[in-house]
């Protein structure tokens, strides 16, 4: 016995030898593939990060090298209308649209679950305009909604209704972006709903129908608690999605009439590159960023409050 041990002492050895250098390996391997990403991540989103930060101290043009005054950029966003009519646009924004695209792309989503003749067609059709050119679409929209010429205003002239504002409207213009901003992107709330439809086990979905669960009783008990982590994904999404409006805006309104549709971003962008106060930009940006966190870290809480009550 006493001869056997050092033999098994040194074949231990070797064997903790052989995994380390198996593990160095696999390490080297994975920083191969994935350290080119990390550099390009670091490059240009980190590195950003904290140069737009330094920047909010400061009352830098991009043109000029800035004075450093603290905290003013953020005292004065407190005293600035056009922040908060942008605050009040945005969330007009994620309040309209995120419940919309849930309750409609679920509901298409079952539609679309069938085995029907051309059913891939369908499917497609309310792709399409998620993958479409944002700028395409906001062009295409604001001709459709364009208050003298536009198809909408001619189908309410056609019907003996009034004409409208729409875009060139103040009381208007925001909803219908929103509706826009809707079409252009409630198709990827689809595709996620379907996904998840087609994961529940057909074996419950029968068993519902052998049971005779009407379709709305397979829809409220077994549909909608299936698809529950997918909306919590959705719900996160589309906030950081509406936070974000920039491109429509650009394309149909530019912010008007009267800072009606003037987003958070797009006031950022035009601090920035239209006004170039770029220290005040970046404090904005800040603002929203700390709250886009705050709103996901707490949906997150709260989701998994409820999942654990549940």
């Amino acid at each position: 016995m006493n001869s056997t041990a050092p033999a098994l002492g040194r074949a231990a050895v070797g064997h903790r030898q052989r995994r380390d250098r198996r593990r160095l390996a696999d390490n080297v391997a994975g920083w191969t593939f994935a350290g080119p990403a990390s550099l390009i991540i670091l490059g240009f989103s980190l590195v950003p990060m904290v140069w737009a930060l330094a920047l909010s101290f400061t009352d830098s043009d991009l043109q000029t090298p800035g004075r450093n005054v603290g905290l003013a950029n953020y005292r004065a966003l407190l005293e600035d209308p056009v922040f908060f009519q942008a605050l009040r646009n945005t969330g007009l924004l994620v309040v309209l649209y995120i419940p919309a695209s849930l309750i409609a792309g679920l509901l298409v989503a079952v539609l679309l679950n069938r085995k029907v003749r051309g059913i891939g067609f369908y499917r497609t059709c309310f792709l399409v305009p998620y993958i479409a050119s944002a700028t395409s679409a906001g062009l295409l929209m604001g001709y459709i909604f364009d208050r003298d010429f536009g198809l909408m205003n001619g189908l309410f002239v056609k019907l003996g209704l009034p004409m409208q504002g729409l875009l060139s409207s103040p009381s208007q213009a925001m909803f219908v972006l929103t509706l826009i901003f809707f079409w252009t992107r409630f198709g990827f709330a689809v595709v996620i709903y379907l996904a998840a439809i087609q994961e529940i086990s057909k074996e419950i979905l029968e068993a519902a129908s052998i049971d005779g669960a009407s379709r709305w009783t397979t829809f409220r008990h077994i549909i909608v608690p299936s698809v529950r982590p997918m909306t919590l994904f959705l719900t996160v999404w589309g906030v950081i999605d509406a936070l974000q409006f920039f491109d429509l805006v650009m394309t149909t309104t530019k912010g008007g009439p009267a800072n009606a549709t003037v987003t958070i971003v797009y006031y950022i962008w035009q601090l920035a590159f239209t006004y170039f106060t770029a220290g005040y930009g970046a404090a904005v940006a800040y603002v929203l960023f700390v709250g886009t966190l705050v709103l996901i870290i707490g949906g997150f809480l709260i989701a998994r409050r409820k999942g654990a009550m549940a």
